[in-house]
């Protein structure tokens, strides 16, 4: 009985638990800011710079005296705004794409997947210097640079995930039976390498989530006056000696949810993988 309890006690996922917990803080955080800020977010305060965390300022002011609460909490709709699209974007290219590839197979495949290694080869800094060169810096940019970015690694999971699955003998008895190439892809593939592809987006949130805190933080990504964590970050370094909570709060904010959505990704995927269930 005891051996059990520890067997169950060991299967628990708590890095699953951990991650929905953070992840929700951080989307709970974004729901909030579009209903409610205690103060507004691009407002300035001179006489109230620099301040610590107190009963009207609960995180402190910053250096031109804006609420680092209200910004933190407007700063978490931007990151997971921009993450969703540019994962969203990503993950569905790249389905189709190394669908395509899989199925097609010959020169199609040779031809997507090489075109995949050229894009893989761009960083989503660069990606985004060259959109910012012709559409000018901004959150459409570094949408699209960060999405781009993640194509060839759902192109190359979907395309090795489809392979493998196509001699499958469930897939044989599907063909035997007279289904179709549409129907073998829709009922029988995709269902199969969706739990990869969802393990997956949860990772590549937690890059395009860092990607888009080093876009802005390099001014390619959300132009000021709106409120971004890696802006923020950038704004509060030449203010350190003065206050710290500027940087503090926006970083810590980064970290935790990137924390969070590496835990959920791992989670998902001892829930979803048997072949990586702890014993």
């Amino acid at each position: 009985m005891k051996g059990r309890h520890r067997g169950a006690a060991r299967r628990r996922p708590w890095n699953l638990y951990i991650g929905l917990t953070l992840v929700g803080l951080t989307a709970a955080m974004a729901l909030i800011s579009l209903v409610w800020l205690p103060h507004d977010p691009i407002e300035t305060q001179v006489l109230r710079r620099f301040q610590p965390p107190n009963a009207e300022h609960w995180l402190g002011t910053d250096q031109f005296g804006r609420d680092l609460f209200s910004r933190v909490l407007a700063g978490a709709r931007t990151t997971l705004m921009v993450g969703a699209v540019a994962v969203g974007f990503g993950a569905a290219l790249g389905a189709v794409i190394g669908g395509a590839a899989a199925w097609a197979g010959r020169w199609m495949d040779e031809g997507l997947m090489r075109l995949m290694d050229a894009v893989g080869a761009f960083p989503p800094v660069l990606s985004a210097l060259l959109l910012a060169s012709v559409m000018g810096p901004g959150a459409v940019s570094g949408t699209l640079a960060i999405g781009i970015a993640s194509v060839p690694v759902f192109a190359r999971l979907t395309r090795a995930n489809m392979l493998a699955l196509r001699q499958a003998d469930f897939v044989e008895a599907a063909r035997a039976l007279g289904a179709g190439d549409v129907r073998i892809v829709t009922r029988h593939l995709w269902p199969n390498v969706a739990g990869v592809l969802l393990v997956q987006a949860t990772i590549t949130f937690a890059h395009a989530v860092l990607a888009e805190a080093a876009l802005s933080y390099l001014g390619l990504g959300t132009q000021p006056p709106a409120p971004s964590w890696g802006r923020m970050l950038r704004e509060a370094q030449d203010f350190l000696v003065f206050s710290p909570y500027p940087a503090l709060f926006p970083g810590a904010a980064i970290a935790l949810t990137v924390l969070g959505l590496n835990l959920l990704g791992d989670g998902l995927r001892d829930r979803l993988d048997p072949r990586s269930r702890r014993p």
